[in-house]
């Protein structure tokens, strides 16, 4: 994803992704390839601040990843994408690359966190349509199956992420990738 000028959204066929320069993100520590397309898309929230524009957002995404990797203990932010309450999405760990996202779940699944606390937050609409563009490019360039498992962190794991709003919506975002 080189070659555009930092800040810049990369369009990757339909959806804009701020890469890891983009957001001045640190160099990861290791990265470990994933051997298959994910089987799984485990959706979180951040439980942190609602970020709705690019400043706040990039911001916000450094104290992510400075948390991950100085508190604890990970190679590098531990998502592999977080999608902002403008819609914009931004590069984590990136297609293909394992997380640190949901223990026992990493090395088959993408993990993708919403920027906010949806406990007590709505997701916006345009962050929502930006998940189901994200997923469908994942597919259609095979870095996720195509009869992927779409679910809440708390489906795999003893937690209330993805915060109960966001959790709520997840039928419907099924429904719709199904009729995609």
């Amino acid at each position: 994803m080189d070659g555009h000028t930092p800040g810049e959204p990369v369009d990757m066929n339909a959806v804009a992704v701020v890469s890891r320069r983009g957001w001045n993100a640190v160099e990861a520590r290791d990265r470990t390839e994933m051997k298959n397309p994910a089987q799984t898309v485990i959706v979180h929230h951040t439980a942190l601040r609602y970020c709705a524009h690019p400043r706040d957002s990039v911001s916000e995404l450094a104290h992510i990843q400075h948390m991950h990797m100085q508190e604890r203990g990970f190679d590098d932010i531990g998502y592999n994408f977080l999608i902002s309450g403008d819609g914009t999405v931004y590069e984590g760990r990136g297609w293909g690359i394992v997380g640190a996202h949901a223990k026992e779940h990493n090395f088959s699944s993408v993990g993708i966190a919403f920027m906010g606390n949806f406990n007590d937050e709505l997701p916006s609409s345009v962050s929502l349509s930006a998940l189901l563009r994200l997923l469908h490019i994942g597919v259609l360039h095979g870095h996720v199956q195509p009869n992927f498992v779409l679910v809440g962190h708390r489906d795999v794991a003893k937690t209330e992420c993805p915060g109960k709003n966001l959790y709520a919506l997840l039928p419907k975002l099924r429904d719709q990738l199904q009729n995609q």
